[in-house]
């Protein structure tokens, strides 16, 4: 791992005016992964855009970090479903050309 790719949870915190607390309550919850080198902790570059997304349903939706989960969980068993739904059409687009 890169560690420019990394950036600190401090950082985030201050830019974002958020609480350490709530990455650590993520972090709990397995919904995002947090790094820890010499002390300090950093978030991977790639969970950007999934923690800013979390911070918004928290701070704007005011969700809490239990619901937050719901909804991860639920989302990831849509997007499954659909990638099943896609072979499946695919699969029978094959049938229905013969």
């Amino acid at each position: 791992m890169d560690a420019r790719n990394l950036i600190s949870t401090d950082e985030f915190c201050n830019n974002h005016l958020v609480e350490i607390s709530f990455i650590s309550s993520l972090q709990e919850y397995g919904l995002i992964e947090v790094i820890t080198i010499k002390e300090a902790t950093f978030i991977d570059e790639s969970q950007l855009n999934r923690l800013e997304k979390f911070l918004r349903l928290y701070y704007d939706l005011e969700i809490n970090i239990q619901g937050i989960e719901a909804i991860t969980h639920l989302l990831n068993r849509v997007n499954s479903m659909q990638d099943e739904i896609t072979v499946l059409k695919n699969k029978l687009g094959l049938y229905e050309d013969n």
